[in-house]
Parts: C-alpha cells; structure tokens; sequence
C-alpha cells in the first residue's frame, strides 16, 4: 500500500505526463495478462507515447489537476491510460492491438483530446486518421505531382525533337 506522500508524488508525476499529452485514451484492461499489458506498453513506448495504470481516484485527481473534466469512475473495468505525444498514436496503437487481439477483453473506453472529452466512437475515429508523418508524405507527393507531370511532359517534346532530326539525317544520308 502506499501512504499518502507516495500517492502525492504519483498524482504529480501523472498530472506532468497528462500536461505534456497532447492526447490520452483510456483503456480497460481488466482480465487482460500481464504478457499482453507488457506488450501494449512496449508497441506504446516504440511510437513515443507512454502508459500508465492506476487507481482511478486518483487519475481523477490528476486529471482534475492538469484542468480535465472527466470523471473515471464512471468507466467500465480497470482503467489505463495512453499519453500521447501527438493527436493519434495512442489511439492507434490501442485499436489496433484490440483489433489484432479480439480473443483479449481489451477494450478502449474513452480519451481526451486537449481537454476536451472523447466518447469511445471519436477515439476509434481518431484512430483511423492518417499520423503526422503520413499527412507530411501526402503533402509533399501532393506538391510534387504537378512538378514531375511538367518535366515529363518537357522530355516528351524534347524526345519527338530528337526523333524528327534522326528521320531528316537518316532521309539526307
């Protein structure tokens, strides 16, 4: 059991990671093996986010803290949370290790976008879209669309250029 000086420092240091977030999603992991938690943190920790389980008293003080207005308690089972460096990753990787693993009562329960609220449905939205990094690729195939059409289309009429002088040398020799 801890006393009440560790349980301070612990809401402090949760209350830290929940300001840095810029998204959390909340997760009941209850029946879930310690295997299958040790890998969600893992797949967590490969994409930059971070998981955290505790008391959910006391994620809602910190979560009171860091100027959030959920209440956990209200949440089904034992509840996780997924800190997010950007908007989706959390997301992501928690639906897609309940979707990979559907024989696990691993089940997202709700997030956090900001300070906003998210119901479970926006999480799973959340989740499909595209990360940063993807978006950025987008954009620069996007930007560079245009620019590869104009030089093929430059080569094209340079190549029948070239074509039509071989025919005159070749009807000349």
């Amino acid at each position: 059991m801890q006393n009440k000086q560790q349980k301070k420092t612990l809401v402090a240091e949760v209350t830290k990671k929940i300001k840095a977030s810029k998204a959390l999603v909340f997760a009941n992991f209850k029946g879930v093996s310690v295997k299958d938690v040790t890998t969600v943190r893992k797949e967590l920790t490969q994409s930059g986010s971070g998981w955290q389980v505790l008391k959910k008293t006391l994620l809602n003080i910190a979560l009171k803290d860091a100027g959030i207005a959920i209440d956990v308690r209200k949440l089904d089972g034992q509840i996780g949370v997924a800190f997010s460096h950007d908007e989706v990753t959390a997301a992501k990787v928690l639906a897609q290790f309940a979707k990979a693993n559907k024989e696990i009562p691993f089940t997202i329960e709700g997030g956090a976008l900001g300070v906003k609220e998210l119901s479970i449905d926006e999480v799973k939205a959340l989740a499909k879209l595209p990360s940063q990094d993807e978006l950025r690729a987008q954009l620069v195939g996007t930007l560079q669309a245009p620019i590869s059409s104009f030089v093929r289309v430059l080569s094209g009429n340079l190549r029948g250029l070239v074509q039509v002088l071989k025919a005159i040398e070749e009807k000349k020799a």
